[in-house]
């Protein structure tokens, strides 16, 4: 598998109020993320993780610099359409992105614009709403979901598509941890089974712990690519940057500075209780 996106000394200026200077969001940013990649990208507000997505997927384009997704120059105009059918984007509140009143007419609102045959049509939103696990819910009103279930919702409206790569822009902000944990499971396992490449803007640190490969940003530059082990076992580098790490890397940090004799790149739960459970025998 080759580079689906690729990004060349990313440069971005938000228009500047008259009288103001334009500042610099997006400072030099180059990035290459392969096919099938599960990436997280971190970074507190303001570091411009939020508007770096906004690249990929065309909805801005650089002051300077080159985003190329699949091949795609996502600041052609005229293949904007296109890039957006292989690279979808998922959003903060799902209320934004549901548009019909029936959750199976919510999913195949894009394919209708784009003129998909019926029964291909059809196959897709089935397919889509079984893999986020709502095809039970086709005929409800989405008004009538949780927020789990709406942003599960607005996902299957992105793998109707078929994308190649989906970008989510902190889509379990706004969800309690019931819903956050139903939508990071839907996550998984589109990239596990579908090989969908994921680019995931997160502020939950046990969110990007799941992922293959951890992007950390600050005021406008990549600071930090690798592993979440290898990232986040860098905790005072973290908290430098004003970031949190998962607590149970935290918990094993305050343990070794106190002098016990734990790994210093724990991740998970399980790694925490192993670690402990050690240090009693």
């Amino acid at each position: 598998m080759g580079k689906i996106i690729e990004i060349k000394d990313l440069r971005f200026a938000y228009a500047a109020q008259e009288g103001e200077k334009a500042e610099e969001v997006l400072r030099g940013i180059s990035l290459d993320i392969e096919e099938g990649e599960f990436t997280a990208i971190l970074g507190h507000n303001g570091s411009g993780k939020s508007t770096l997505a906004k690249h990929i997927n065309g909805i801005l384009v650089p002051s300077s610099g080159k985003v190329t997704v699949d091949g795609i120059d996502t600041a052609d105009e005229e293949k904007i359409f296109e890039l957006r059918q292989r690279a979808g984007m998922v959003f903060q509140n799902p209320d934004n992105q549901i548009v019909s009143s029936v959750v199976e007419e919510d999913v195949a609102f894009a394919l209708e614009n784009l003129g998909v045959p019926y029964e291909e049509m059809r196959r897709r939103v089935d397919d889509a709403l079984k893999a986020v696990n709502m095809y039970d819910y086709r005929l409800h009103s989405p008004s009538q979901l949780s927020g789990g279930q709406k942003q599960r919702v607005a996902i299957a409206g992105i793998i109707a598509m078929e994308p190649k790569c989906i970008i989510l822009d902190e889509p379990t902000a706004m969800l309690d941890p019931q819903g956050r944990k139903e939508v990071m499971a839907v996550i998984r396992k589109m990239n596990r089974e579908k090989g969908i490449t994921i680019v995931l803007i997160t502020h939950y640190m046990d969110e990007a712990a799941q992922c293959g490969r951890v992007v950390v940003m600050d005021k406008g530059k990549v600071v930090m690519d690798d592993t979440p082990r290898a990232v986040f076992s860098q905790v005072e580098k973290m908290k430098r940057i004003g970031l949190d790490v998962p607590q149970v890397t935290e918990l094993a940090w305050e343990l070794r500075k106190k002098g016990y004799d734990v790994p210093a790149d724990i991740i998970t739960e399980d790694e925490c209780v192993d670690a402990i459970e050690k240090l009693f025998r």
